[in-house]
């Protein structure tokens, strides 16, 4: 007969009476969140007849106590009552190699008494110093000068001392730092304290059986010293007059884990849900508006300069030719690997990714990393510019992303033709949503942006209004084979004070999108550009205000949502 029960946490301190057994245990599988953990054991144990105890002993002190359950199964019938976790202190003294304590004792008892030889030697040494110091006129019987017939002999007796006694001083302190290496050096070879007496957790079961019987458990609980993070890489095949862009792109999961215990051979389980977030929306607390009572309130702003332009590194046109060639050798003449990835299993409000096989990973600060899926996604291509900013066009890759799974926020590593850009990073993608890449400088597209004018006039009376016109030339030439499509980005200052002005000149090249999303005064042009030809934006505005005022021109803080797409940095 099979039993299969869940047990609730209940403290039950009547439960020391009983007869203990103990299960041993080994780590079966692991779900991996990106906050935390759920760690499922399985045992085996042979039950008593009547009323006994299972005991679980040495699990992590960072186990959450009301998190752990425990499911049963065996040849007879049994039941599973309260479950009490048992904190255990850690030993000072525990998990550390005595011999070595031993040794370590002793030498630093030896070093104690070689550091009292040198203050001695020492001593001795200013004492000599000091009757140097003394004249040979003061040196005879009664402090009466000494018979010039003895002053050499004195001397020698003075200078022989203080050879003697460095040569003294000098093996003393040789041999404190010798005996300090050594107990360094076998402090270095101890066993880590913060292993062997940790403080540990122990799990008694209460069960009951008709009859002896052998019961299988299985005990799961969660630690929060876990967690994993995404990471990508993009591989992008620029493609040429035959062959179309083609974009490989992985994903993986970096896995770090502190819990006390390694995970060995386990089955290993990537979840999204974050497991120690909130459950419900917060609450809002009603909020009441009155008058500030105080005679001035002054307004006070953080100014905020230019946007730094983005820095890339671009590899030279060698060294990518280079390892295309390199890649295509290779594949004419060897078999590419398969690359094991993870299964996919998506629910209405989360994601889980089955990693295939079993899987270690030990504990410590070191991570790994598992392969969760790989695919190619064929993507559009284009240009991206800022003249303002910076004179450079940027090749950026556009395609939708059409697993069930989203991608979550994480860092991208970036290749381009073979050679690696740089580093880019993602936000959160839904599925059936855009993913936009940065792949580096194009240095077949010439970018200039110059001042074609400037003027503003100074008041001569008061209430006069002053003005100020700006006008920019931006010219964009293609060195490429082939057509490629650019963005030119623009900018125009907006105001919201009524009594200043903006007006955008009819020389002014009519851009594609006046404002891009939401960001005011932004503009973009966008076009084709066919191999050999250049593209010129000219862009015009003035500004009105009153000639008794000054104007400041201050850049708004990028929203999270408005930030730019990530290009490729060293």
């Amino acid at each position: 007969m099979m039993s299969r029960l869940a047990a609730a946490l209940i403290f039950a301190p009547s439960l020391a009476s009983a007869a203990e057994i103990e299960l041993p245990t080994r780590i079966d599988r692991v779900t991996v969140y990106p906050d935390g953990a759920v760690v499922t054991r399985l045992g085996k144990a042979e039950l008593l007849q009547g009323a006994s105890q299972v005991v679980l002993r040495g699990l992590p002190a960072a186990v959450d106590p009301a998190s752990i359950r425990v499911e049963g199964k065996g040849d007879g019938s049994f039941a599973i009552g309260a479950v009490d976790v048992r904190p255990v202190p850690g030993d000072a003294g525990q998990g550390l190699d005595a011999v070595i304590e031993t040794k370590l004792k002793a030498l630093r008892e030896q070093k104690e008494a070689l550091e009292g030889q040198v203050s001695a030697i020492e001593a001795k040494r200013g004492t000599i110093e000091r009757f140097g110091q003394t004249g040979p006129d003061k040196l005879g019987t009664d402090g009466k000068a000494l018979p010039i017939s003895d002053w050499p002999a004195v001397f020698d007796a003075i200078g022989t001392a203080l050879v003697k006694v460095n040569d003294e001083l000098r093996i003393a302190r040789s041999r404190v730092s010798n005996t300090q290496a050594e107990i360094e050096a076998l402090e270095r070879t101890r066993p880590q304290a913060g292993r062997g007496n940790a403080p540990r957790r122990d799990v008694a079961i209460a069960v009951e059986a008709k009859a002896p019987l052998a019961a299988e458990f299985t005990v799961s609980y969660r630690v929060t010293s876990a967690n994993w993070l995404p990471s990508y890489e993009a591989r992008l095949a620029t493609g040429s007059a035959t062959a179309k862009p083609e974009i490989t792109f992985i994903r993986r999961a970096e896995l770090r884990q502190r819990t006390g215990e390694d995970w060995t051979d386990v089955a290993l389980t990537l979840s999204t849900t974050r497991s120690a977030g909130g459950t419900r929306a917060p609450e809002l607390a009603p909020v009441q508006v009155s008058f500030f009572d105080a005679a001035v309130l002054y307004e006070s702003r953080t100014r905020l300069g230019a946007a730094p332009a983005p820095m890339a590194a671009a590899r030279a046109k060698a060294e990518a030719e280079y390892e295309a060639a390199k890649s295509r050798k290779m594949a004419d003449s060897a078999r590419p690997a398969e690359v094991q990835t993870a299964q996919v299993e998506t629910s209405t409000y989360q994601a889980s990714f089955i990693v295939p096989g079993r899987v270690t990973v030990p504990q410590g600060a070191t991570s790994k990393a598992v392969v969760l899926s790989q695919g190619q996604v064929s993507p559009m291509l284009s240009a991206r510019a800022t003249p303002e900013l910076e004179e450079k066009a940027y090749l950026e890759a556009v395609f939708l992303h059409e697993d069930e799974a989203p991608l979550l926020p994480g860092e991208v590593l970036l290749h381009r033709d073979g050679a690696y850009i740089g580093r880019g990073r993602l936000g959160l993608v839904a599925p059936g949503d855009k993913v936009e890449l940065g792949f580096g400088a194009d240095d077949k597209l010439k970018v200039s942006r110059a001042p074609v004018r400037r003027r503003e006039n100074e008041p001569t009376w008061l209430g006069q209004t002053r003005t100020d016109l700006r006008e920019f030339r931006t010219v964009v030439k293609s060195l490429h084979a082939q057509p490629v499509k650019v963005t030119v980005m623009e900018r125009v200052p907006f105001s919201e004070n009524s009594s200043i002005t903006v007006e955008t000149l009819p020389q002014t090249t009519p851009p594609t999108e006046k404002q891009v999303g939401d960001k005011r005064g932004v503009s973009a042009w966008t076009f084709d550009l066919a191999p050999g030809a250049e593209k010129e934006i000219k862009l015009a505005y003035r500004l009105k205000w009153p000639g008794d005022r000054e104007v400041t021109f201050e850049s708004r803080p990028i929203q999270p949502a408005e930030m730019p797409r990530p290009l490729a940095q060293n």
